[in-house]
């Protein structure tokens, strides 16, 4: 949702955003026209085809830290290091669904991030198909004992229906069922499963859940409408061996007035295992690492120190991004402002912002700034997933704003390749990424807070 301001900055404070407007067309013009060209795109090829889908607690995750950490130290940006946290080190195995009764259906499956395996053999039991948490809650215990539940719910945005896959089994093992298949959280489907993370309850049996595709959700609701009786045979492999270490990933491009404080960028750098996490987030990783080489590139020398961040675990839970703020909270009060793309880079609209009346109106000219791209739009929420602690914490927070109306079509599935991605498309973000944290960072001041205060 685009957000006016109604806030009045003094004309010297708009002078001094508005000095930044050659650096700014300096940016843009690089990135689109000039050596920078499909910079970002490349950058993200390099990392999908040479890694492929970076699963946290995966040889292909740690090896793509290794080799980012090794460019971003080549390219002579400072402080390039891992900081390690700890994280569940769940292996999915072999998932294998198979309708039975009435007929013989092989039905794709991906078991959800943290289910526990079947027993030995699988499980051979009846299907009972709901459309909702209330359908099941409505049903006898009787009807759902020892059985499979399936949740064949509409796709009703992210937000509603991610919860069928995160709590599904909790609520289907609550009713006595032995298992629970969800329809993949997406609106338009080729027959292809979307995965995810899940959570157990405290208190309720685990049980094997994960994702079925759309077309078998709705046939098996079809057959259920009809009368007949299903039969579903599951086999899963998956489980949580203990504890095991991870890194998220810092790079700092050093600031020449105020170092101790910081602009931050970034994005995840792990995926699903499925795919190579173009979209999801390699993207978001690929236009903030960008940004700090074209500043670097281009002899810019911003005031305070420009950091990218590349979170790990977020698939599991936001685990990196939690990490992160609990090793560094101390940073606070000197964080200008977290930028995390986590949306896609598909064709850039503008930027989500979280803080102060005066901070809104500040990144109202900043993006007047940048009116050639086409992408000004401030919207109302700049939190993201890694980066929620922080504006929480009163850190102004900002998000990328694009045109990703088919984000959730790829999202969590094989269908999350570079094929999604547009090299012109990320030329835009990349611009407007970089010149957005650009100018942020060379203010003479950090971005004002709620409380005029540096909490």
């Amino acid at each position: 949702m685009h957000v006016g301001t109604s806030q009045v900055l003094s004309n010297k404070l708009k002078e001094e955003i508005w000095s930044h407007k050659d650096e700014v067309d300096t940016i843009i013009g690089y990135i689109l026209e000039g050596d920078g060209h499909h910079g970002s795109y490349k950058r993200l090829a390099r990392i999908t085809d040479g890694f492929g889908h970076r699963v946290s607690g995966s040889e292909a995750l740690e090896d793509s830290i290794d080799f980012v950490m090794a460019e971003m130290e080549a390219e002579g940006f400072t402080n390039v290091h891992g900081e390690d946290f700890q994280m569940p080190n769940w292996q999915r195995g072999e998932d294998s669904c198979e309708l039975i009764e009435p007929r013989r259906v092989k039905m794709p499956l991906l078991a959800s991030g943290s289910s526990i395996s079947t027993p030995l053999g699988g499980i051979t039991a009846e299907v009972v198909v709901v459309r909702s948490f209330d359908e099941l809650a409505d049903l006898d215990r009787s009807e759902t004992e020892g059985k499979i539940v399936v949740y064949n719910q509409p796709y009703e945005g992210y937000g509603t229906s991610t919860a069928y896959r995160g709590h599904g089994a909790t609520k289907a093992s609550e009713k006595g069922a032995v298992a629970a298949l969800v329809r993949s959280i997406t609106q338009f489907s080729v027959n292809s499963p979307h995965t995810g993370q899940q959570y157990y309850q405290e208190g309720v049996e685990d049980i094997p859940t994960g994702c079925i595709t759309v077309e078998d959700a709705e046939m098996l609701w079809r057959m259920q409408e009809r009368g007949q009786s299903m039969v579903i045979h599951l086999d899963m492999t998956s489980l949580t061996d203990g504890m095991m270490t991870t890194r998220n990933l810092v790079g700092d491009l050093e600031g020449t007035s105020f170092p101790d404080e910081y602009v931050v960028v970034g994005g995840h750098l792990d995926s699903w295992d499925v795919g190579t996490g173009a979209m999801d987030d390699g993207g978001g990783c690929a236009i903030s690492w960008e940004a700090m080489v074209i500043i670097k590139k281009l002899g810019l020398t911003p005031k305070r120190t420009l950091r990218t961040v590349l979170w790990s675990a977020e698939e599991q839970g936001l685990l990196g991004g939690v990490a992160y703020y609990e090793q560094n909270q101390d940073l606070v009060p000197n964080v200008s402002i977290m930028m995390e793309s986590d949306s896609g880079t598909f064709r850039p609209l503008g930027i989500g912002f979280s803080g102060s009346d005066e901070a809104r109106a500040i990144m109202r000219e900043i993006l007047d700034m940048t009116s050639a791209l086409n992408a000004t739009q401030l919207g109302s929420e700049g939190s993201s997933p890694d980066t929620g602690d922080w504006v929480r914490a009163g850190v102004p927070g900002g998000n990328l704003i694009n045109q990703n109306d088919d984000y959730f079509i790829f999202h969590h599935s094989e269908g999350d390749r570079m094929t999604v991605q547009d090299a012109d498309e990320m030329d835009l973000c990349t611009a407007l990424w970089t010149s957005v944290a650009y100018v942020v960072a060379d203010l003479d001041e950090l971005l004002p807070r709620e409380d005029n205060s540096r909490k």
